[in-house]
């Protein structure tokens, strides 16, 4: 069973990936492309030469890209499907589409949003190459913090629902976890490299575009997840159900 939903999850993710390939070719590629020329336009000005390409412009926006967002996708489908196999059952009485979405839900905020708001991407021409080290360790950091909080919540909420009413346990475990992801937003450093010449609304197009691919990649492995486990679970009880005499 768990191997069955293991492989669909990566295969469900490596979908996923695709659909994110197309939406990233389309509204966040040409903000790549205007964030190098201003960075070109910048070397020029300084008097320096832009710093040599390893890997052309090319097959950067087309192989490479493609190659990063399925390995994502399929990596994050498989981890996926395991979180669902072990939440089945333990969620109280949600069918499988109920409990994908909810799953998505909760991953997409706690790895992609909650990170995001605090660390948003930056196009390729932002960013100081000596702190790369530092802001990777706090983007990742926070994204454990996060995942930590909504697991927490989790747990408050199944703790509360039997004394409190789910409308009442969802709202006090939804505050207890903005008030972590607050706290910890607030005490981690700030990370402020854009320079600023930079077009803003190149920046903030960018940034849009980023999320939009998460959220196109998410949303897709969630439904589509929840509905070939639902067929597959309808098909399987209609293949057994015995003959009624």
């Amino acid at each position: 069973m768990v191997g069955t939903l293991l492989m669909r999850g990566m295969l469900v993710g490596l979908a996923a990936g695709l659909l994110g390939f197309a939406f990233a070719e389309i509204f966040g590629e040409p903000q790549v492309d205007l964030a190098i020329s201003f960075e070109g336009a910048m070397c020029l000005l300084r008097g320096q030469a832009p710093e040599p390409e390893l890997v052309s412009r090319e097959v950067q926006s087309t192989i490479g890209l493609l190659t990063g967002v399925v390995v994502y996708g399929a990596s994050f489908g498989g981890l996926f499907a395991l979180v669902f196999a072990f939440a089945t059952g333990r969620v109280g009485k949600i069918g499988p589409r109920g409990l994908a979405a909810l799953l998505a839900l909760a991953g997409f905020i706690a790895i992609v949003l909650v990170p995001d708001l605090k660390y948003p991407a930056n196009p390729p021409s932002v960013g100081n190459p000596d702190t790369i080290g530092i802001r990777t360790e706090m983007f990742f950091l926070m994204i454990v913090i996060s995942v930590a909080a909504m697991v927490a919540a989790v747990i408050l909420l199944r703790r509360l629902y039997g004394r409190l009413g789910a409308w009442n346990s969802a709202l006090i475990a939804g505050g207890a976890f903005m008030a972590a992801i607050i706290v910890a937003q607030l005490l981690l450093p700030d990370v402020n490299e854009v320079p600023a010449e930079f077009p803003a609304v190149v920046l903030w197009r960018f940034r849009a575009a980023a999320l939009g691919i998460q959220l196109v990649m998410w949303t897709s492995l969630g439904l589509l997840f929840g509905w070939l486990t639902e067929r597959s679970l309808q098909n399987r009880f209609h293949f057994v159900r015995p003959a009624v005499r």
